[in-house]
C-alpha cells in the first residue's frame, strides 16, 4: 500500500491510502503529531478528528494488516 500526503494550513502531513480511489467513496486520512494519530473524514478535511495514542494506533495496525 502506498500513501498520498497533503499538508494542509495546521501544519500537519496528512497521509491517505492508495486504497482510496479517488472516486468520492470513503476515506480516512491520519496524520502523526508525535504523541498521537489524528484521524478524519477525507471528504470532510475541515470537520471534527479523532486523535488515538501512539501505542492504541499500532496495536489497531498490527491488528487490520492481520486481515
Amino acid at each position: 500500500m502506498k500513501v498520498s500526503s497533503s499538508e494542509p494550513a495546521d501544519g500537519l502531513r496528512w497521509y491517505k491510502s492508495s486504497y482510496s480511489a479517488g472516486d468520492g467513496g470513503q476515506c480516512v486520512e491520519v496524520a502523526e503529531t508525535g504523541t498521537a494519530m489524528l484521524v478524519r473524514d477525507s471528504k470532510r478535511p475541515e470537520g471534527g478528528l479523532l486523535r488515538v495514542g501512539v501505542e492504541s494506533w499500532t496495536a489497531f495496525v498490527r491488528m487490520a494488516a492481520r486481515g
